[in-house]
């Protein structure tokens, strides 16, 4: 199973890159997991679409070519950051390879949430029409981790309790790709 994940900070060292650095480690006995990075993709602009640049193309290409897709997410001012947007625009008009996709949102903060209006948000983002995308159901499945500089040592997420419940997710979001 080949699994895309977009991280939605650009920061180096970010808690969102050393979660999914984490997945791609702990898990990779279950998956091949490849990080997209959106900090190339240009800024979205409808007169493009059609004719994107090269780096949109192979984008597109990487999310259409996987089983499935996990996006984390920082919170800014209570919602996704631009560059995580702005690749999701990318994926929502001509070719729209998120429609039917499985998706895992999660994310970590320092904050005391994690981030839970930032996956509100992305969550609505991906339900909509032009997205379309097949989204892990929430109901004990959301990755909210909280006060994440307690949680994470030398770029790991380290925290027993927080990786068991990760350890839960993952296999449900695994057993929830393979069924689409």
């Amino acid at each position: 199973m080949k699994i895309v994940a977009l991280v939605g900070s650009l920061r180096k060292g970010s808690f969102n890159m050393q979660l999914v650095k984490t997945i791609e480690q702990r898990y990779s006995h279950l998956f091949e997991l490849e990080i997209a990075d959106i900090g190339i993709l240009p800024h979205y602009n409808e007169d493009d679409e059609k004719n994107p640049a090269e780096v949109v193309k192979q984008f597109k290409q990487q999310i259409a070519e996987a089983d499935a897709v996990i996006i984390s997410t920082p919170e800014f001012n209570w919602s996704v950051p631009g560059v995580l947007q702005n690749a999701l625009d990318w994926t929502s008009r001509v070719e729209r390879p998120l429609v039917g996709k499985p998706v895992l949102p999660m994310g970590a903060s320092q904050g005391v949430l994690g981030t839970v209006r930032a996956q509100l948000h992305l969550r609505q983002v991906l339900m909509s029409m032009g997205v379309n995308a097949k989204i892990m159901p929430p109901a004990g499945n959301e990755i909210f981790i909280g006060a994440a500089g307690q949680k994470f040592t030398d770029g790991e997420l380290t925290d027993e309790a927080t990786l068991a419940f990760v350890d839960a997710v993952i296999d449900k979001f695994v057993a929830f790709a393979k069924e689409q």
